[in-house]
């Protein structure tokens, strides 16, 4: 459990994708400041989440893809103060790659990862007042690009295009709207696709490392826990003047 550095007693809080990497970090992260916190994630195990983090938590089971789904499982929380839009899937889709299964999986990505985030903004943006703010998780890959991810590059560009527009949209609403873009993390889905990666390169996986390691000013790949931080920090009123941006979060790895 990461040290409260903000304090979040009152206010609500919702995080998507929260059953595991990131979005758990920064659903502990909002607990431990004291938020009202719901976490929604596809992965049933986000009940047992909700149990294990303890305190003020409500786990809400639900494929973001769906917007009827996402319509009916949200749209009677009531007021949201912050929402951490961060639920996304990361795969390779090459563009030689087999049919049918490359074209499934773009599909998929686009649809969990562009019209999904959307989906849960849209349900939930009648309940925000102003003052809320509203955070997407994209990626540092949303700056630049690596061969055989086109659906998920493209996804993360897409998600700082979006945080770009809506800051503008909801800003006489006194709604702010920012993303993060975090590096090498080490969860799950990142550690497969480097896995991937390394095969796809004929490399180990501990030498692909070691080069992205390399690549960053400080060395070594981060935990989920390291960027929650900035989750907080931008969902609090010291963030209150800054909307529209895409923040990275990855040791220096892409200076911006």
């Amino acid at each position: 459990m990461m040290r409260a550095l903000f304090d979040y007693s009152g206010h609500r809080v919702l995080v998507t994708g929260a059953a595991g990497g990131i979005g758990r970090a920064v659903a502990e992260g909002f607990a431990a400041a004291g938020a009202n916190l719901v976490i929604v994630d596809l992965d049933p195990a986000v009940q047992a989440v909700a149990e294990e983090i303890g305190g003020d938590v409500t786990a809400i089971h639900c494929d973001i893809a769906d917007g009827e789904a996402v319509r009916a499982a949200l749209g009677g929380l009531g007021p949201i103060d912050v929402l951490v839009n961060n639920a996304g899937l990361e795969r390779p889709t090459p563009l030689a790659g087999p049919d049918p299964e490359t074209d499934e999986i773009f599909d998929l990505i686009i649809d969990v990862n562009i019209r999904g985030t959307r989906n849960v903004t849209r349900a939930l943006l009648p309940a925000m007042q102003p003052g809320a703010r509203i955070l997407l998780t994209a990626s540092i890959w949303g700056r630049t690009a690596v061969p055989d991810f086109s659906a998920y590059v493209a996804s993360k560009h897409a998600i700082i295009g979006l945080a770009r527009t809506w800051a503008q949209e909801l800003g006489p609403r006194g709604i702010r709207v920012n993303a993060i873009c975090p590096g090498w993390v080490r969860t799950k889905q990142a550690m497969g696709s480097l896995a991937r990666m390394a095969e796809a390169r004929g490399c180990s996986e501990q030498e692909l490392l070691a080069e992205v390691s390399d690549a960053q000013a400080l060395e070594g790949v981060m935990e989920p826990a390291d960027v929650a931080g900035l989750y907080l920090f931008l969902g609090s009123d010291a963030a209150a003047n800054i909307t529209g941006q895409a923040i990275n979060v990855d040791r220096g790895e892409v200076m911006s």
